[in-house]
């Protein structure tokens, strides 16, 4: 049996004050069912990670359910920090292979402008091992991948200027993304002279806190977009656990399962949209998945491999960096992308993209989902 895409749907990412996480939520799910002509849906999944810390708000499926009038399906709230937007759509892949459902609405989303800095980085922490004594001793998720950071750049021989690029390379997309969150030409300059957030990660080189919504729905009907492969792995959450702090395991491993179960290699994608919470996780990534060798991302970012008429076209919709990185949103929005690419009317759009892939990360490496689809 195979799983088709019929419906996308995605709102502008950014602050939406006007809007709460269930709006969002529901734009974004009236927008893919449309789009995938009002099928009868089974089920429900929703990829959201914070909604009841900061947004005060739980049982997300049961509330689209409802106002959707849906009848009385099964729902769920998956929950997989960063990556619980492809997660979710992992689940409702393996409910349709199952022969239960049929048709199934994913939506992932986040609202996370309307609360203060310190909340909002709280409840981010709640995705790190909270137990250990990495976490006691005051590690972040800027100081994990800071420290990623600097011993790339010790080993490999890039410098703060390559990890620019990869934010240049990311911004470059974003600003003909009508739905990106930072569409506003930026230069290397500003790059490397703005705010130092961790020793070598400037607010630049940081996924930003943000709002938005997004949406599809799965089917084993036929339609023009088929999953070749959905995956997803664990990995350690410590750094002590870690062979090589650059080599993200839970990467490395959902890559090798993907293009076993697709049958494809890397050299076959025609376009990727991977998890660059920070500028040194886009690098790590890209070697992960095998587009480019061991310590030499960034050359791959330099040479212009990741642009549109590079060998592998990466985040054209201007990844977390610059389109904005909703939390529970982000999975789906990255399998939007891709979707739009091989539909040939996404923005960036790939000449002839017949094979993506996206990858979503969640936490320091605790989860990685990969999906590749087809055009057929």
């Amino acid at each position: 049996m195979d799983v088709f895409v019929s419906g996308v749907g995605i709102t502008p990412f950014g602050k939406h004050i006007d809007y709460s996480l269930k709006e969002l939520l529901l734009q974004a799910a009236r927008d893919a069912l449309k789009d995938a002509g009002h099928p009868r849906i089974d089920a429900v999944f929703v990829g959201n990670f914070m909604g009841g810390a900061i947004a005060n708000q739980e049982i997300l499926g049961a509330m689209l359910v409802n106002d959707l009038e849906l009848g009385h399906i099964p729902s769920l709230k998956v929950e997989g920090a960063c990556a619980s937007g492809g997660i979710a759509i992992r689940q409702a892949v393996i409910g349709i292979l199952s022969g239960i459902y049929e048709n199934v609405l994913v939506v992932g989303g986040e609202k996370m402008k309307h609360a203060a800095t310190d909340i909002v980085t709280q409840a981010i922490n709640a995705a790190m091992d909270n137990d250990s004594s990495e976490k006691n001793a005051g590690l972040t998720f800027p100081g994990f991948f800071g420290l990623l950071a600097n011993r790339y750049m010790y080993e490999s021989g890039a410098t703060k200027e390559h990890l620019a690029n990869v934010v240049l390379q990311n911004r470059s997309y974003a600003i003909n993304n009508p739905l990106a969150q930072f569409r506003k030409p930026t230069t290397m300059e500003e790059v490397m002279q703005a705010k130092q957030i961790t020793d070598p990660l400037g607010l630049f080189d940081c996924s930003p806190i943000t709002d938005g919504a997004a949406s599809v729905v799965l089917s084993r009907n036929p339609s023009a977009v088929k999953i070749r492969a959905s995956v997803q792995v664990s990995g350690p959450t410590n750094i002590q656990d870690l062979d090589s702090i650059l080599q993200i395991p839970a990467i490395i491993h959902s890559g090798k399962l993907a293009y076993e179960q697709a049958g494809l290699g890397p050299s076959d994608i025609d376009v990727v949209e991977v998890h660059d919470c920070f500028s040194i996780t886009e690098l790590l990534t890209i070697e992960g998945l095998g587009f480019s060798n061991r310590l030499e991302g960034w050359r791959f970012i330099e040479e212009g491999q990741a642009g549109l008429n590079g060998k592998t076209p990466i985040n054209t919709s201007g990844g977390l960096l610059s389109r904005g990185h909703p939390i529970g949103a982000t999975g789906t929005a990255q399998f939007v992308q891709i979707v739009l690419q091989l539909r040939g009317v996404a923005v960036n759009q790939v000449k002839n993209a017949r094979i993506g892939m996206s990858q979503n990360l969640g936490g320091t490496g605790a989860y990685s989902v990969v999906h590749v689809l087809e055009r057929v």
